[in-house]
């Protein structure tokens, strides 16, 4: 079996993650979906590892070959763990591709049978991230066509209860 894994905090999912996930559950028997509990891009999440993982297991129920995991310390020992023999990553811009390339050879050197494959989302996506979606849900914004349904509403919910 071809099984991958595609890490990220997801806080929360946006439309080019999910994209992302079309892309590659299409290459792969099965995705694993791996929720990091510990971020180092983020000092703090805005949604709870079980909001985040909960939200995840909505946008992905019609998926048949996605599962969500959460995923702490390296991400290599999660790969191993899973008996994936990838791990896909998005890349929106450029800008993504020299701590992307770097995590990935590092990877390699810790593991070298599992590869990284690099994915791009469309390009409506491309300049998509979570932090401009928080963002413009802070300032209230519509978010609706960042996110998928029940992202934008667990949003609005969010900051209405600040």
């Amino acid at each position: 079996m071809r099984r991958a894994i595609y890490p990220g905090s997801f806080d929360p999912i946006t439309n080019g993650h999910l994209d992302v996930i079309h892309r590659a559950v299409r290459l792969f028997d099965e995705l694993v979906v791996g929720i990091a509990l510990n971020d180092q891009k983020h000092t703090s999440t805005l949604f709870s590892l079980p909001e985040r993982v909960s939200l995840l297991e909505k946008v992905c129920a019609g998926i048949s070959n996605v599962r969500v995991a959460t995923l702490d310390g390296l991400l290599v020992d999660f790969a191993r763990a899973h008996h994936a023999t990838a791990i896909v990553r998005g890349l929106r811009a450029v800008s993504d591709f020299e701590f992307e390339f770097q995590m990935a050879l590092m990877n390699r050197k810790m593991e070298p049978l599992i590869e990284t494959i690099f994915l791009m989302p469309k390009e409506e996506y491309s300049y998509l991230s979570s932090r401009i979606v928080k963002e413009i849900a802070r300032l209230g914004g519509n978010v609706d066509s960042f996110v998928p349904g029940c992202v934008a509403l667990a949003l609005k919910e969010k900051f209405s209860n600040r």
